[in-house]
């Protein structure tokens, strides 16, 4: 029988008044991340039997624009790149990667 190990990874989340984000951190204590800083976060968890995405999308105040639109750009480079490897699909992954290239184009990124 095969042990298993369970690693934790932690979001915190303080809120002003009206429940906006302030501050954002988190602990991956296997990765070597210990309550680091950040300002914005986009979570998406499958939900098999309802065959639907949850989401967690959040951002400080101190996000700046100009900030969120590198940090979309990137998430959506390392979304082409996991759906890659999780289905191999060569096509749809050129698809994507021109998208993200159109995208960045767009917002002169590059």
């Amino acid at each position: 029988m095969s042990k298993t190990i369970t690693s934790e990874i932690k979001f915190l989340v303080e809120l002003d008044e009206n429940r906006v984000p302030e501050k954002l951190t988190w602990t991956a204590q296997d990765g070597g991340v210990n309550a680091e800083e950040a300002k914005a976060m986009m979570l998406s968890i499958w939900d098999s039997k309802a065959k639907e995405t949850l989401r967690i999308d959040l951002w400080t105040k101190e996000m700046p624009v100009d900030e969120m639109k590198l940090f979309f750009h990137q998430t959506l480079v390392a979304m082409s790149e996991t759906f890659q490897r999780a289905t191999g699909d060569e096509k749809m992954t050129a698809t994507m990667k021109d998208f993200c290239d159109y995208f960045a184009e767009k917002l002169e990124l590059k």
